[in-house]
């Protein structure tokens, strides 16, 4: 004989808020209200008479892309000062936001021009024929780069350097001696631009001269250490403009010093992430923007709309399969929340699942 299932019993269900990151340009608190249902001592497979529910949807394979959107600033990223290290009067500056290429002038002292040159070391002794070291390989390589040849591009300070030491001062139309001195160069990673002069002409050569940014806009963004495991470097980033318009990013960076601020009574531990940018056509010196980082994706994997899922009494979570005109109660297995919906294991593609409105 037979015996009809029993009803699920009546329960009244309080609230469950679930959080989950979204597919969107933030981060989604997506409060769901979901009833806390018990099997009553039938199995999760127990079929339950009643109406279709007003709202179904099918269990589906996709990607969930999971984002994060934080503030940040548009900038031209963190400024370098260049510091005079020598005596004289600064007789020639450029202007700000003007940009310096290798070779050309960052700032003149007593009609004599600063070139720069690309490295990643700054000079801190005379360079001299006889002398040897990466100072060395790094003023040759830039000598060649500026078309001067007749040397090795290696380590060791040679007469054939000497010469084309000289030929360069004489373009340059400084004082011919075929040394180079810490203070006759400014050393950059690359090109700069001048984001501001902190002397006027006339004034002693000594000291901070102007400070230098690199040619690329970059966010700069003071992200939370408690969310530092979902960033990594060449991360994509998507960052929107505060005209709404929204430019592609990349992660450069991200910084291994943690700094504390405190505001009040809140104290907030940071980390700098830096992203770069691309396609901008607004000219921004500086602005504030929203950069949404893609921090988790999955693919192919099975999902069904957030809403569907139903918080169980026995623990864990479950959906309402709707199979023609009955449902029963399956739990399931939770993976990512995001763009609206989580990832489930434990139903067959195609499933149809009860969507409470």
């Amino acid at each position: 004989m037979t015996t009809a299932p029993r009803a699920l019993p009546p329960r009244r269900p309080g609230p469950l808020k679930i959080l989950a990151w979204t597919g969107g340009a933030a981060l989604l608190a997506a409060a769901v209200t979901i009833a806390a249902v018990g099997f009553g001592g039938e199995s999760a497979g127990t079929a339950v008479a009643g109406r279709t529910p007003p709202a179904t949807a099918k269990v589906t394979r996709t990607t969930l892309t999971a984002t994060k959107t934080v503030d940040g600033t548009l900038g031209y990223g963190k400024a370098t000062t260049v510091t005079g290290k020598s005596q004289g009067t600064i007789t020639w500056l450029p202007a700000e936001g003007a940009t310096i290429t290798r070779g050309h002038a960052v700032y003149s002292a007593d009609a004599d021009r600063r070139p720069l040159l690309y490295g990643t070391m700054p000079l801190y002794r005379d360079l001299h024929e006889g002398i040897e070291g990466k100072d060395v390989e790094l003023l040759e390589r830039n000598l060649d780069k500026l078309g001067y040849k007749g040397f090795d591009v290696d380590r060791e300070f040679t007469w054939t350097t000497r010469e084309a030491v000289e030929d360069w001062q004489e373009d340059l139309g400084l004082d011919v001696t075929g040394t180079v001195q810490p203070g006759d160069v400014v050393v950059a990673d690359g090109r700069v631009r001048v984001a501001k002069l902190r002397k006027a002409l006339g004034d002693g050569a000594a000291g901070p001269v102007l400070d230098t940014t690199g040619t690329t806009r970059e966010v700069l963004v003071a992200l939370d250490v408690a969310d530092e495991h979902l960033v990594r470097k060449d991360m994509k980033a998507t960052v929107e403009l505060p005209d709404g318009s929204t430019v592609n990013g990349r992660v450069t960076g991200v910084g291994k010093v943690a700094t504390k601020t405190t505001s009040g009574n809140d104290t907030v531990t940071t980390v700098e992430v830096r992203v770069s940018v691309s396609g901008l056509k607004k000219s921004y010196d500086a602005a504030p923007v929203d950069v949404t980082i893609v921090s988790e994706q999955r693919e192919n994997v099975l999902a069904v709309p957030v809403g569907a899922l139903l918080a169980l009494a026995e623990g864990g979570y479950g959906v309402q399969l709707v199979e023609g005109s009955a449902t029963r109660y399956a739990a399931v297995e939770t993976g990512l929340f995001a763009d609206g919906q989580v990832e489930i294991e434990g139903l067959p593609e195609g499933a149809t699942v009860a969507v409470p409105k």
